[in-house]
């Protein structure tokens, strides 16, 4: 009987649909789409309720990506697991602590202590989900096809975003946020019915024992080559500031922060689509510098304080240069051993969400000083100056890939 699996050497799937006939694959992908359509809803639900109760920006920036923090701390322990363990069994069990979180959020008058307490919790196990589940994409998908499904992905959970937000911000006109956690809840249980149903176990990619000896031993192989310090460096930081400034979007401006949230992600929907879609692999690689600038420059008009829409397009060209990480995570791939490529790609989205929750605490810490405009624009000069100044080492690093191809 003929697999409905992609062995590693199987021929590249020539488009998404092609990538959805693989069942693994498709569960994967709705899974995925019911998570991040949970994460948004819940996120948008607790920043409203935070920023009622206590109209700072700051602690409304770190509510929307507070969970970040904690990914830092599943990657430098326990990311071992995503290539330790029995991926599926793992991914179950860490839906369903995911899950158990969500729901927890909707009880009335919970503390925000508790709630942030949640949201750490909530991170440091998500690292380790997204590590496991990246892992299971690169076997799943033949590595040529890697880049396709990750911009279906990308592509799914911008659109997913924009549901989320407008869903939102409609639902919070007839239920209270903790009504909002609990449909948020329902999404992450439906999400965790798809996985448990869809994808089959795989075998144990690690020979040694996961922990945290295992994990610092891969986790100083990967930082000590300095291609893959670079690529991390740009996956990161720039990334990682722009999202501060959409943190910021609700004490810019209350009565529109949905339209700008909606338009940041309906343009990273966009990029993903023309980047991964349209583009080869050579085209991404030359172009990924200009999208890296085209991700920061649009925010500098919010030093203006132009009108709803214009902010509105800014926001949504911007946004388009998040497929940057495309090209970039590709790279990394390349440079990747087999048998710790979940660790390493938890580990890059770990640090990719570490840093959005820095940005947000940054871009929060300095509106408390500095109008919300003027921080945007201030976190957006600083994350074109990080890719500007890293351009040469990403040169390098690129060189080193095309190298490790030819051999």
């Amino acid at each position: 009987m003929p697999s409905d699996n992609y062995s590693p050497h199987s021929p590249a799937p020539t488009g998404y649909r092609a990538l959805l006939r693989n069942r693994e694959f498709t569960g994967l992908y709705v899974g995925f789409t019911l998570t991040v359509a949970a994460t948004t809803l819940s996120g948008f639900a607790l920043g409203t309720l935070v920023n009622a109760q206590t109209h700072s920006p700051f602690l409304t920036a770190v509510s929307m990506y507070g969970a970040t923090f904690a990914t830092v701390l599943g990657a430098l322990t326990l990311m071992s697991v995503a290539d330790g363990n029995r991926p599926r069994r793992t991914l179950v069990a860490l839906q369903c602590i995911s899950l158990a979180g969500v729901a927890a959020q909707a009880i009335p008058g919970l503390p925000l202590a508790a709630r942030f307490m949640l949201l750490l919790v909530l991170g440091f196990f998500q690292s380790l989900g997204t590590g496991t589940r990246m892992g299971l994409l690169a076997e799943v998908v033949p590595t040529s096809a890697y880049a396709l499904a990750r911009s279906l992905m990308n592509i799914t959970s911008g659109g997913m975003a924009i549901l989320g937000y407008a869903t939102g911000a409609v639902l919070q006109r007839y239920l209270s946020p903790q009504g909002v956690f609990v449909v948020a809840a329902v999404l992450t249980g439906l999400g965790l019915a798809v996985v448990a149903t869809t994808v089959r176990e795989r075998s144990i990619r690690l020979t040694r024992r996961p922990g945290l000896r295992q994990t610092w031993t891969t986790n100083a192989a990967l930082f000590s080559h300095s291609g893959r310090r670079t690529l991390l460096l740009n996956l990161w930081v720039p990334n990682g500031l722009i999202v501060g400034c959409e943190a910021l979007f609700i004490s810019y401006d209350p009565a529109h922060a949905g339209t700008f949230l909606a338009a940041g992600s309906a343009g990273m929907l966009l990029g993903d689509l023309t980047v991964g879609r349209l583009l080869s692999a050579d085209e991404r690689r030359r172009h990924a510098f200009a999208l890296r600038l085209l991700l920061a420059a649009p925010f500098l008009l919010f030093a203006f304080h132009p009108p709803v829409l214009v902010s509105a397009a800014a926001v949504f060209l911007a946004s388009a240069g998040f497929a940057a990480t495309l090209p970039l995570q590709e790279q990394l791939l390349e440079l990747t051993p087999d048998p710790v490529r979940g660790q390493v790609q938890g580990v890059e989205s770990a640090g990719r969400m570490t840093w959005q929750g820095l940005g947000a605490a940054l871009a929060g810490a300095a509106a408390q000083y500095l109008t919300p405009g003027t921080a945007i624009t201030a976190v957006a000069v600083v994350s074109l100056a990080v890719t500007v100044a890293s351009r040469p080492s990403v040169v390098r690093a690129d060189a080193i890939t095309l190298s490790a191809d030819r051999h």
